[in-house]
C-alpha cells in the first residue's frame, strides 16, 4: 500500500522546474493566447449550437455561466499549483505530490484519454467548417470521405480532420517558438471574427426567440448543457502544462490559467445570446451553427468571412491540445510510468519528437472515424474527474506543505477547493450512463497497465 501511494517529492519537482532540458520562450501573452487559442474553437463555433438545441436551448447562457463558475473555482488551485510547482504534467505532477503515484498515474492516463479525444472531437469540428468554406466556392468533396461512418451521411472516414491534425502535428514537433508565433496569429484572427459575429448578430436579436421558452428542457437540461460545455473549457489546463516552458512562471502561470478564462467565459456568454436570439433554438443542433445563423438573416458574405475565421480558429485549439498531450505523456515518461521513447528530446527542436508524431497518428485516426457526439461526453469526464481531483490535492498541499507558498493563493481554502470539487461530481453525474462506462473501462485498462508496467518502472521504485 505504501507503494502505490508513495510521493514525488516537492523539492525534487522544484529542481526539475529549474534545468533547461525544454526551452523557456513564453511570456505572460504567449501564455494567454495558448489558453484562448484552446478554449475558444470548437466550443463557441460547434458545441454552442449543438448544446442549445439538444440540451438547454436559450438558457445554453445559464450553463455557461454555470460551467465557469465551476471552472473558476478549479482554475485558482491550477493557478497556486503552477505557480508554486512550475512543472510539465498539469494535475498528473499535482496529484504526484500530495495524493500518490497510483493517484497520479489515473489521473495522467485520464487527462491522456481527454486530450486525445479532445483533438480527435474539435478536428471534425473543423472538417465541418472547412468544408462549409469551400462549399462556398462551388468545391463539394465526396461523402465518402468527409465524415465518419455511423453519422447518417454515408462517409467511411472524416480525411480533412485526419489532415489537418497530422499538419499541425508536424508544426509542434518543429519547435515550441514555431508553434507560438502561429497560435497567436491564428487566435488575433479568431477574436476579431468572433467580435465581428457579436457586432452583425446582435441587430438581428428577436428577443421572442429566448423567451418561447427559455428553459425548455427544465434546470436538468441546464445542468446537462453546462456538463457537456464543459468540454469549450479545458484550455486553462493546457496552460499548466507548459509550466516549464514559461519564462518566469511563479508569476506568468496564475495570470495566464485566470486571465484567459475570464476572457473566454465572456465571450461564451455573449455569442450563446446573440446565437439562440437570432433563430429558433431548435435550428441549431449542425456543424456549423454560427454560420447558420448568418445565412438565416441573408447576411451571406459575413457568414463566408466567420467560416474562414472558425477554420482558423479551431486550428490552435488542435495545436493547443497536441501540445498539451505531448507534454503530459513526457511527464510521466520521465517519471518511469509510461516508455522512455515517450520523454525522448530532439535535440535540435527542443520538443519531444517521436512523441509529437505518436500523439498526431493515433487522433488523426480517431477523428477519421468516431463522430463528435460521442467524443465531446468521454472528454467532458475527463475534465471534471481532473478539476475534482485538483480541488482535492490543493487541501492536501495546504496541509502537507504549509511553507511550500507560490506567487498566488486560493482564497478560504478548503471551503472553495470542496464546493469546486462538489461542483464538478455533480456535473458529472448528469452526464449519460455510456460515458460513465466507458470511463471505468479505461480506467480499468490504466489500472491493468500500472500494475504490470508503471509500478515496476516508475523511478520512485529505485
Amino acid at each position: 500500500m505504501s507503494q502505490l501511494f508513495r510521493r514525488k517529492s516537492v523539492n525534487v519537482m522544484i529542481s526539475q522546474s529549474q534545468n533547461k532540458t525544454l526551452s523557456r520562450s513564453m511570456g505572460i501573452m504567449d501564455l494567454i493566447f495558448l489558453g484562448v487559442g484552446c478554449v475558444i474553437g470548437t466550443g463557441i463555433f460547434v458545441v454552442t449550437g449543438v448544446v442549445a438545441a439538444e440540451s438547454a436551448g436559450p438558457a445554453i447562457i445559464l450553463s455557461f455561466v454555470l460551467a465557469g463558475i465551476a471552472c473558476a473555482l478549479a482554475a485558482f488551485c491550477y493557478a497556486e499549483f503552477s505557480s508554486a510547482v512550475p512543472l510539465s504534467g498539469s494535475v498528473y505532477t499535482y496529484t504526484y505530490a500530495t495524493l500518490g503515484e497510483l493517484f497520479a498515474f489515473l489521473i495522467g492516463w485520464d487527462l491522456m484519454m481527454e486530450y486525445v479525444l479532445a483533438i480527435a472531437a474539435v478536428a471534425t469540428g473543423w472538417s465541418a467548417y472547412f468544408q462549409s468554406l469551400i462549399a462556398g466556392f462551388n468545391i463539394n468533396l465526396p461523402a465518402s470521405i468527409t465524415s465518419a461512418p455511423g453519422v447518417g451521411k454515408g462517409g467511411l472516414v472524416d480525411l480533412p480532420a485526419m489532415l489537418i491534425i497530422l499538419a499541425i502535428t508536424a508544426l509542434v514537433s518543429k519547435g515550441v517558438k514555431e508553434s507560438i508565433k502561429f497560435n497567436n496569429i491564428m487566435v488575433f484572427v479568431k477574436l476579431a471574427v468572433i467580435l465581428l459575429f457579436i457586432i452583425v448578430g446582435i441587430w438581428y436579436v428577436k428577443p421572442d426567440n429566448w423567451t418561447t421558452p427559455f428553459m425548455p428542457f427544465g434546470f436538468n437540461g441546464v445542468i446537462t448543457g453546462a456538463a457537456t460545455v464543459f468540454f469549450a473549457y479545458i484550455g486553462f489546463d493546457v496552460i499548466a502544462t507548459a509550466s516549464e516552458e514559461v519564462k518566469n512562471p511563479g508569476k506568468t502561470m496564475p495570470i495566464g490559467i485566470i486571465g484567459s478564462l475570464a476572457i473566454c467565459t465572456v465571450l461564451y456568454i455573449a455569442v450563446s445570446a446573440v446565437l439562440t436570439g437570432m433563430i429558433p433554438f431548435t435550428q441549431l443542433g449542425v456543424g456549423a451553427p454560427v454560420s447558420l445563423a448568418l445565412e438565416s438573416v441573408g447576411q451571406d458574405a459575413i457568414a463566408g468571412i466567420i467560416s474562414i475565421g472558425a477554420v482558423m480558429g479551431i486550428t490552435t485549439v488542435i495545436l493547443a491540445l497536441i501540445y498539451a498531450q505531448v507534454r503530459l505523456s513526457y511527464a510521466m515518461s520521465r517519471d518511469g510510468l509510461l516508455p522512455k521513447m515517450l520523454s525522448s528530446v530532439n535535440n535540435k527542436t527542443k520538443t519531444p519528437f517521436k512523441n509529437t508524431w505518436l500523439t498526431g497518428i493515433i487522433a488523426a485516426c480517431i477523428a477519421g472515424f468516431v463522430d463528435l457526439s460521442t467524443l465531446a461526453h468521454l472528454v467532458n469526464m475527463g475534465t471534471l474527474a481532473a478539476f475534482t481531483l485538483i480541488s482535492i490535492a490543493i487541501i492536501v498541499l495546504r496541509k502537507k506543505f504549509p511553507e511550500l507558498k507560490g506567487s498566488f493563493r486560493v482564497p478560504f481554502v478548503p471551503v472553495l477547493p470542496i464546493i469546486s470539487a462538489l461542483l464538478c461530481i455533480g456535473l458529472a453525474i448528469s452526464l449519460p450512463g455510456i460515458t460513465w462506462i466507458a470511463f471505468v473501462i479505461w480506467l480499468a485498462v490504466g489500472t491493468v497497465i500500472y500494475f504490470v508496467f508503471s509500478r515496476k518502472n516508475s523511478k520512485l521504485n529505485n
